[in-house]
């Protein structure tokens, strides 16, 4: 069974424990542990798990989070590339028999998950009916970004992803057009997804003390929303582009995308037709006029 509570993720267990085992948190892997139990119990609330649950969860840590996890929902598979922590969340770990602990990074590459952890997912997912995937994970700040749209990429995405993660992104996430964060990022949880910031956290609930605050950020699927993109490859491509040059008047940004692809004559047509001006700015189209535009450009490539 695990440690009590109050002992563990505490500031003082935590630096007790790596001191023990002779150890540092790498600043590289993006180590910050939450130790504010309060909070760990707010994420774990936001993120609602229940018997029929499997969780995915990057960055095991000590296996703290994911003994408690373990209690609640039906399997938890938690990734964990560093070699030392590893071996230590074991210790924690012992005797949860549906905790299924992996020692790999959770990434292939920046634009693909690791084949590896998806198999186990799918594994556990199949092993009984009306299982879901969830997403639950004081993520890594380095590979934050690249979890969240790899993963909603997916035929089969989480039904809910509740994340640690730093506020500017979560702020990203979040934004609306005309505002500063509003981005590619923006539009592709949005257009599939409800999102909305928790709580936001000072460095101080963790350990050690990162430079920027933090958020909780739930982010819940909603399939009436993904079922309107005929080609999620595509819209994710398109999207990205649109606002690689977010300052770039709407035709110029389309007329490089679409170079040898379209012409430009075919370009103002199709921005005509939506009713868009082409010296508007990408960051001032909403979710929906993004998804339109999109699905005109990717006509027009079909004829």
């Amino acid at each position: 069974m695990p440690e009590p509570r109050s002992k563990r993720q505490t500031l003082s267990f935590l630096m007790k424990r790596f001191e023990e085992v002779g150890i540092e948190p790498r600043k590289k892997l993006g180590q910050n542990f939450l130790i504010d139990l309060n909070l760990l119990d707010l994420l774990l609330g936001a993120a609602e798990l229940g018997p029929d649950d499997v969780v995915l969860e990057v960055g095991t840590g000590t296996g703290s989070l994911s003994a408690r996890m373990a209690q609640l929902a039906a399997e938890v598979v938690t990734v964990e590339l560093d070699p030392q922590l590893f071996e230590m969340a074991g210790e924690e770990l012992h005797g949860h028999s549906n905790v299924h602990m992996l020692h790999t990074d959770v990434l292939k590459n920046k634009n693909r998950l690791n084949p590896a952890v998806l198999d186990v997912l799918d594994a556990r997912l199949a092993a009984a009916p009306g299982r879901r995937l969830k997403l639950v994970s004081n993520l890594p700040y380095n590979i934050a970004t690249p979890i969240l749209t790899n993963l909603l990429a997916r035929d089969n995405p989480p039904a809910t992803m509740t994340v640690t993660i730093q506020k500017e992104l979560a702020d990203r996430v979040v934004a609306v057009p005309r505002t500063k964060d509003y981005g590619a990022l923006s539009v592709w949880v949005q257009s599939q997804c409800r999102a909305r910031v928790v709580r936001v956290m000072p460095p101080s609930v963790f350990w050690p003390r990162p430079k920027v605050d933090s958020a909780i950020l739930h982010v819940a699927v909603d399939p009436a929303l993904r079922d309107r993109i005929a080609d999620r490859e595509f819209f994710h491509g398109f999207v990205r582009a649109l606002f690689l040059h977010r300052r770039k008047f709407l035709r110029s940004v389309l007329a490089s995308a679409m170079k040898n692809r379209l012409d430009k004559p075919t370009i103002d047509r199709v921005l005509a037709e939506q009713g868009l001006d082409g010296t508007r700015r990408a960051e001032e189209l909403d979710v929906e006029t993004v998804l339109r535009l999109a699905d005109a450009i990717r006509a027009e490539l079909a004829v």
